[in-house]
């Protein structure tokens, strides 16, 4: 009608996001759009934590699409949307109490409520008659009931005590308060039974559309409002063709959307033809009527006070801090933020499925039946580990142990641990706890928590003795090229003992084929501290002196890797690589049940010499069967059972390939379930500690460490070059420098006599001289000593 008679519709009750003002040109909005609700509501969520929400609301077109709104913004901050309550526009009680019953039986606490107040009263009142408006539960409710608090009779309000609402905000302004007075005089004039009237925000958006109307007409300058009737048919009144058309109205609706004023609701501006109004008030249902707790707009979030300057600058950050909100009283007057969920009322305790593998690798669940009163007996690291993390929840929580037994397959790809896991996603138990290992298709079923292992998976293998009559293990405990610099150093070292003790030294003076022999015996002998030849000269002292020393550490560490070879290296694994296993089409274990059987399947294992173990002594007694006698040759296991298998069989198996990384050991809950995060942060406090850790540990695990492996290499133990580079290059540095001092000293005293050679000789030839007049003169000495000798003899 407004289009075609060109007339401005002004509504200041039209909430309903589906009345979109810029699709109607001449329809004005002073009113808020109930979607623009949705982020204040999401930031309440926010601010307590609350990780699952479920709308209620009135089953009608117009209700769907604000729950819309609500929904698509709770799932934008990462709130699940579980579930959603329709009630029919018309409800009779039992309805109300049926849909009632159906969320009592959920694990949601938190619930956003959205019709208007006689329904909601109704809900409500009926909410707190089945004891769902007790501790523990939060409703929130939408503007649909909040605008309209202050004219509700207090028997509706007595029944949304503790009620937390997201409201439209005006200010409480001078103007607003001698507006309040004058209203309150003249209804009583006019009605003088009316004790108090109370004012709602729609009266003030009246109020105010009736100001922007007067001030657009006077702003216009409009006299008078002509119609044009362009009707040229019948001259029946109820004819939509007789609507005239205004020929001010286009002028009105421009001076409208230029109509700019301080309102009774707040500051009035049209923008896309809607009331430019988006702060919200958080207000908690308390006694006779409601606390403001807090404020949400959209540039700071949730903020205690209205900061004018802040609000329409910006500056602020967005906030969804529950500290930027007063105290609020929730329903049973709890002072305390709920968490948000609970268990079903008519299930209290949770049901927590177990492992039961009688026999297998019971450190990590163990289950005892027939213990005299005590019932079934649920032990292990696993159990030990998940009571510690409840006793560091911050609320207590009831449960009992369900033992799952392991039953027989048909066939080895079945897994027992995803028939567990199937059994929480199918809802048969709450959640399950063992060592069950994270994988991506079992969590695709249920929600881990974070694990509470490390955790990789390699194989076992046996291990041989070597044959220790190898008749030359005395080399390997250095490499060749360390060999080959050793016996470079026994004859340089040989070499400048006798050049610097020739000439003074009576033993160097032997017949040259004794020479070379005795250099090497003196530099070999010094190495085991056997040399009886006395040093004469201070630089062969010192040349001595440093060889000493270098020989004391290569000896040393010869008979330290002589040592390890003898006593370590003889135990070696039967199988070095996996390509070995599949190549040679050994068979291979695995431990039932385990997932561990896609890896091997996946690393291109037959899937025929795959064969499965369910407890350690299987595994020992397979793997010393050996693969052709209708044993295995390796097992592939994840890295905790393998601890338990070493430790009991230390020196008959050793670990072989690359580890594979898995995810560790974690327990399993139902899909969204509010457990998940609780337990996940329970398990960083509890590993974080490592007292309390190791104290599990070491009740279950005790002495249960791996044994020092063996290797495979022999060049593991020997000793390189690069180990005593800094003793050679020291020795070879003290020996040059010994060498230059003698060399330098012997051209000062007989520099002449060389020069008179090198002048007339090549140089090379000079040295052969030089080196000849030292050998006679050596020999001159000692023949002088020879005659010494003689004369003693004589005398």
């Amino acid at each position: 009608m407004c289009n075609k008679a060109r007339v401005p519709i002004l509504s200041f009750s039209a909430t309903s996001p589906s009345l979109i003002s810029t699709q109607n040109l001449y329809f004005y909005r002073i009113a808020q759009n109930e979607c623009a609700q949705a982020h204040a509501i999401s930031a309440l969520v926010q601010a307590f934590e609350w990780r699952e929400v479920v709308p209620i609301f009135i089953e009608d077109m117009y209700s769907e699409e604000v729950i819309s709104c609500i929904t698509r913004s709770l799932q934008e901050a990462d709130v699940r949307v579980s579930y959603q309550a329709a009630i029919p526009q018309s409800p009779v009680d039992y309805q109300i109490v049926q849909e009632l019953h159906k969320l009592n039986n959920l694990t949601t606490r938190v619930f956003v409520v959205h019709m208007s107040p006689i329904v909601g009263s109704r809900l409500f009142a009926i909410a707190r008659e089945i004891g769902m408006m007790r501790k523990g539960y939060i409703w929130i409710v939408t503007t649909e009931v909040t605008n309209k608090l202050a004219s509700l009779n207090s028997s509706i309000t007595d029944a949304l005590q503790g009620v937390v609402g997201v409201g439209a905000y005006f200010p409480k302004s001078t103007e607003f308060q001698d507006f309040r007075v004058r209203l309150k005089l003249k209804s009583q004039q006019e009605d003088p039974t009316i004790i108090g009237s109370e004012l709602n925000v729609y009266c003030l958006w009246a109020y105010d559309s009736v100001t922007a109307l007067a001030m657009a007409v006077e702003n216009a300058g409009i006299k008078e409002f002509d119609f044009q009737n362009t009707s040229t048919g019948s001259r029946n009144t109820t004819d939509f063709e007789m609507l005239g058309v205004s020929l001010s109205g286009p002028q009105l609706g421009d001076s409208l959307v230029e109509t700019k004023f301080r309102g009774l609701s707040g500051d009035f501006s049209l923008v896309d033809s809607e009331i430019n109004s988006s702060i919200f008030q958080i207000i908690n249902v308390f006694g006779d009527g409601k606390r403001v707790v807090g404020f949400w707009t959209p540039k700071s979030g949730l903020t205690r006070r209205l900061d004018s300057t802040k609000t329409h600058t910006g500056t602020n950050t967005y906030s969804t801090s529950k500290s930027n909100l007063g105290p609020i009283i929730w329903p049973g007057d709890s002072s305390s933020a709920p968490e948000g969920w609970d268990l079903p009322a008519n299930r209290k305790i949770l049901r927590i499925g177990v492992p039961l593998k009688i026999g297998s690798f019971s450190e990590f669940v163990k289950v005892d039946y027939g213990h005299g009163m005590g019932g079934t007996i649920v032990s292990g690291y696993c159990i030990d580990l998940f009571q510690a993390v409840l006793q560091a929840l911050p609320y207590p929580v009831s449960y009992e142990f369900l033992p799952s037994p392991l039953r027989d397959y048909d066939n080895l790809t079945s897994s027992y641990y995803d028939d567990l896991i199937q059994q929480v996603y199918l809802g048969t138990i709450d959640a399950a706890v063992g060592d069950i290992t994270i994988t991506a298709q079992r969590s695709l079923h249920v929600d881990f928590t974070l694990p509470f292992t490390g955790n990789e998976a390699t194989f076992i293998v046996p291990t041989k003795q070597e044959n220790k009559k190898d008749p030359w293990i005395f080399i390997k405990p250095l490499t060749w090229e360390l060999w080959v610099t050793s016996f470079c150093f026994f004859v340089f070292i040989g070499f400048v003992v006798w050049v610097l003790e020739h000439g003074v030294n009576k033993e160097s003076r032997v017949p040259p084929s004794h020479q070379v022999d005795t250099s090497l015996w003196f530099s070999l002998s010094t190495l085991v501290f056997s040399q009886w030849e006395r040093i004469h000269s201070k630089l062969a002292r010192f040349v001595v002196i440093i060889w000493v020393f270098m020989g004391l550490i290569l000896t040393q560490s010869y008979t330290a890797s002589l040592t390890t070879l003898l006593t370590v290296e003889h135990l070696r694994p039967t199988v070095t690589n996996i390509n070995q296993l599949i190549q040679n089409g050994e068979f291979v274990g695995f431990q039932y049940g385990s997932f561990t059987l896609e890896f091997l399947i996946r690393m291109g294992f037959d899937e025929n010499k795959l064969r499965a173990y369910k407890t350690a002594e299987e595994c020992d007694r397979l793997l010393t069967m050996g693969s052709r006698n209708g044993g295995i040759a390796a097992a592939f296991d994840e890295t905790p059972y393998l601890k338990v298998l070493l430790s009991r069989y230390c020196s008959k198996y050793t670990t072989i390939g690359p580890a594979i990384q898995t995810q560790g050991f974690a327990f399993a809950f139902q899909r969204n379930s509010p457990f998940v995060p609780d337990f996940s942060r329970a398990i960083l406090n509890l590993t974080e500690r490592d007292e309390d850790m190791k104290a599990i540990e070491d009740k279950w695990f005790m002495n249960k460490s791996f044994c020092p492996q063996p290797s495979s290499v022999d060049a593991s133990y020997s000793l390189d070059l690069d180990s005593f580079r800094g003793l050679f290059v020291l020795s070879g540095i003290a020996s040059s420098s010994a060498l230059i001092i003698y060399a330098a000293a012997f051209l000062y005293r007989r520099g002449r006599e060389f020069m008179q050679f090198y002048s007339n000789d090549s140089l090379w030839k000079s040295v052969c001289i030089m080196l000849t007049i030292i050998k006679q003169k050596g020999n001159r000495i000692h023949a002088q000593e020879q005659i010494h000798v003689s004369a003693e003899n004589v005398s």
